[in-house]
């Protein structure tokens, strides 16, 4: 049997961990690896659990999930963190984002596609809920291109095949499902995700979604 799918589960109320963790136990591929009710205790079990993938509530004592995703994220860059909130407050979007999330979702979805999140983050792509999609496009339409500093260009363009795979990572699509689309190695799709974060200068595929939005590039 393929390895289960690891997810670390940092919530602060019990019976919304109880929830998900019984959700996540009806999928074959799933293993809940660790549960906790803050952000700080989040920070101390990550490297012990060594999950696939972190689901992280915003709002919690001690330490919140933003402050708790940019403390794993600096010391573990390769954390593959879900939010997963009941808020969607600008602040709290954009934050979690600039945390370093690679993903950003509401509580009111559905344990199907709870299970298909994961799986995508797992695989290394990135997903925004569709009404924080629309925040994330309003907030760029709300810019005052008068006073807004223009982002620098990047130093070294994308090639076409570059700027392909990152529209792609904005669509939401996984490695495994570029490589499938392009007709690619998996792996030469990786090397081609390691060279768009390195041009862009960010340290995931979320930041570099983003930022080719800023630039014009998506």
């Amino acid at each position: 049997m393929d390895k289960k799918i690891q997810v670390m589960l940092v919530d602060d109320q019990r019976l919304m961990r109880d929830g998900i963790r019984t959700l996540l136990e009806l999928e074959a591929d799933f293993e809940v690896c660790a549960e906790v009710e803050n952000g700080h205790l989040a920070v101390e079990t990550f490297p012990h659990a060594n999950p696939d993938v972190v689901l992280m509530d915003i709002r919690m004592p001690l330490l919140d999930g933003v402050q708790a995703t940019k403390k794993i994220k600096s010391d573990w860059p390769h954390a593959k963190i879900l939010i997963l909130t009941t808020f969607d407050e600008d602040e709290y979007v954009f934050e979690g984002i600039r945390a370093g999330a690679m993903g950003y979702l509401l509580k009111d979805l559905s344990g199907e596609e709870l299970a298909n999140a994961i799986r995508t983050i797992a695989a290394g792509g990135a997903l925004i809920g569709p009404e924080i999609a629309q925040k994330v496009m309003q907030r760029f339409a709300n810019l005052n291109t008068e006073t807004a500093v223009a982002p620098q260009p990047l130093p070294e363009p994308l090639s076409s095949r570059e700027l392909e795979i990152l529209n792609l990572m904005a669509g939401g699509f996984s490695n495994p499902m570029i490589a499938r689309k392009l007709h690619l190695a998996e792996g030469t799709v990786k090397n081609y995700v390691s060279g768009i974060l390195q041009k862009m200068n960010v340290r995931d595929r979320t930041q570099a979604v983003v930022y080719g939005k800023e630039l014009g590039l998506i």
